[in-house]
């Protein structure tokens, strides 16, 4: 039974020992399998990791395939922009005038806008493709990756394009010498003798711009204005004058000063006023006339002002006014034209011109007038009247600048210039304040003759005669005259017969009374003569006559018509007396006297004549060189 037990135990340690054999085997059989599996399973790994790094490049390609679409636009609109670049850039190769110059104009307009659109676009392009190349470049192998390398080269191409545009604006460029060309046509417009065209220019300035071509215009158009200004012929005004100077060394150049002032103002700059506001008048008033006030005082129009500045600065002398009254005469007639071009904020250096020649000429006028009184009275003491008993040419002178002061054309240039004066010395505008100081003057002169008279001593005739003589000057200057209406010529003439009497009364008269009739007959109421009585009246008559033929043949009176009155008078005065005295009382033996009658009269007929070589002129440009030590003062005006 035990062993039994112990074969049953044995064998079934044996079919559990076989049946782990088996198991074992079959195990074996599977590991086998199982590591064939694992060998082709790894196999197929490689190749799988393979493709999965293929399918993640080709992914990473697909996530930039929106930056690349947003790309494509704007590239094709570069590659079309870029053609049309090159065809403006040929057409700009032509001169505007051949082209037609609106037609260049707009063609630079086209090239400037297909310039910048050439630059946005391709700064655009490369915004897109900045994006996709750190994705590219995180993806290369090796950094030889084909899409890359192409993005790389398309945006060194891009970078180029974009910075065309300045190389089109560099000198030599392009653009630089379209520009270039453009400015030459707007020179050469603007130096035209005329031109119509003001489109032309505005469309120039489009292009250049405001800033250049208000630089080119204001340059070219202050080279025109010089050239016609220097085309006056105003070289004198470049002569140096000071206080020593006197005014009639410029004398002639004054009227020229007139005229060129006037072409100046109303043909050079009226013009360029006018044309500022016809080509700026869009860009605003500010703009045009800074422009205009630029060519204006850049012309040379400053050296008219400098030339009447300098007369205001010459010697101080009477015939100075005159010259003065021109100079306010010009300004006054150009005042409109003045404050029209002038009154703007930009035109504040001609405003100050303007205002400071306007102020010296003003208060040297009233100056010299205020002075002339006071030297026509100081004359009187000063002065010695002529020894042949004519006509001073301080008399000659004062009448003869009074009348022209009283001339229409000065009379009221002198009546604006005194009331100005007093409106700026804050004194009340005295009515006919012009009128009044030239009566006074003319009553300073008269009583000048009566002081100069009175130096003649005791020769009475002679003083009656330069009285005569100046009176009928006084006479004959005034009638028909201004002076004459406002002094009334029936005082003069009074005191030229009062005078010419008197004179008669010491010459002629005293003459006439040697030949009395008294005590001739040799007993009363009989007609026997004493003849040798008669001879000794004769005889002293005729040394008598002797004597004032001597002296009074010294004397001159140089109006013909005063000369040729004043030898009748004395001619009917003596000729006839003496005539009958001789008819009378030496009958028959007239031929034994020292003058007949016609003898007598043809001696009184070649009196008072006019000594050549003497009194040439009239004329007494000043009251300087009268006398030596008299002279208007050379104190300036108050300012």
């Amino acid at each position: 039974m035990k062993e039994s037990d112990e074969m049953d135990n044995l064998l079934a340690a044996r079919k559990i020992l076989k049946s782990s054999i088996e198991q074992s085997r079959n195990i074996s059989i599977a590991v086998n399998k199982i590591g064939s599996i694992f060998a082709e399973t790894s196999h197929n790994l490689a190749f799988l990791e393979a493709a999965i790094k293929d399918v993640g490049c080709k992914c990473a390609v697909y996530e930039i395939r929106g930056d690349v679409d947003r790309a494509i636009g704007p590239a094709a609109a570069v590659m079309k922009v870029l053609d049309l670049v090159y065809e403006l850039q040929d057409s700009l190769e032509t001169h505007p005038r051949v082209a037609g110059l609106f037609v260049y104009v707009n063609n630079i307009k086209r090239l400037q806008e297909a310039l910048k659109l050439l630059a946005d676009n391709s700064r655009l392009v490369m915004m897109w493709l900045d994006d996709v190349v750190p994705i590219l470049e995180s993806n290369a192998d090796g950094g030889d990756d084909w899409y890359l390398v192409r993005v790389s080269k398309v945006m060194n191409i891009l970078d180029v394009l974009q910075g065309k545009e300045e190389t089109f604006r560099e000198d030599g460029g392009v653009l630089s010498s379209a520009l270039h060309k453009l400015e030459g046509e707007y020179r050469h417009i603007l130096t035209e003798t005329s031109f119509s065209s003001i489109q032309e220019l505005h469309a120039i300035t489009d292009v250049l711009g405001l800033e250049r071509c208000i630089s080119i215009y204001s340059e070219a158009r202050i080279a025109n204005a010089r050239d016609k200004l220097r085309a006056l012929d105003v070289d004198y005004m470049d002569i140096e004058l000071c206080e020593l100077d006197s005014v009639q060394t410029v004398e002639g150049y004054i009227d020229e000063w007139d005229k060129q002032m006037e072409f100046a103002v109303r043909h050079v700059l009226e013009k360029e006023y006018v044309l500022c506001n016809e080509v700026y008048h869009k860009f605003g008033a500010d703009v045009w006339m800074e422009c205009f006030a630029k060519i204006a005082t850049q012309c040379g129009f400053d050296n008219i002002f400098n030339f009447g500045n300098k007369i205001c600065k010459c010697k101080k002398e009477a015939v100075k006014l005159f010259q003065l009254l021109n100079i306010f005469s010009t300004l006054d007639k150009l005042r409109l034209d003045f404050n029209e071009m002038f009154s703007g904020k930009f035109c504040v250096k001609i405003q100050n011109q303007t205002r400071d020649l306007v102020k010296n000429v003003v208060y040297e006028a009233c100056d010299i007038f205020e002075e002339f009184f006071v030297q026509v009275e100081l004359l009187q003491s000063a002065f010695n009247p002529p020894l042949d008993g004519s006509v001073p040419r301080l008399v000659y002178f004062v009448t003869q600048y009074c009348n022209q002061l009283l001339e229409e054309e000065n009379s009221v240039i002198m009546i604006r210039v005194l009331e100005i004066y007093q409106l700026w010395n804050g004194v009340e505008v005295e009515e006919g304040l012009l009128y009044n100081e030239i009566q006074n003057i003319m009553k300073a002169l008269e009583i000048n003759l009566e002081t100069w008279a009175r130096k003649y001593n005791d020769d009475t005739a002679l003083s009656c005669f330069f009285m005569m003589n100046n009176y009928w000057y006084l006479c004959n200057s005034l009638r028909g005259t201004k002076l004459g209406d406002l002094m009334g010529n029936s005082s003069y003439e009074e005191s030229l017969d009062y005078f010419t009497a008197l004179y008669m009364k010491e010459s002629s008269e005293k003459l006439l009374a040697l030949l009395s009739e008294e005590g001739l007959t040799l007993f009363p109421g009989g007609r026997a003569i004493d003849r040798n009585l008669v001879r000794k009246r004769i005889s002293l008559f005729c040394e008598a006559f002797d004597d004032m033929y001597k002296k009074q043949s010294q004397w001159t009176l140089s109006d013909q018509g005063l000369r040729w009155k004043t030898c009748q008078l004395i001619v009917e005065a003596i000729v006839p007396p003496y005539k009958s005295y001789l008819q009378k009382y030496m009958p028959g033996i007239e031929e034994h006297v020292k003058y007949s009658d016609e003898s007598l009269e043809d001696l009184i007929g070649s009196l008072f004549q006019l000594k050549i070589g003497k009194y040439r002129s009239k004329k007494c440009i000043n009251l300087i060189g009268i006398k030596n030590d008299v002279h208007l003062s050379s104190t300036p005006a108050a300012a």
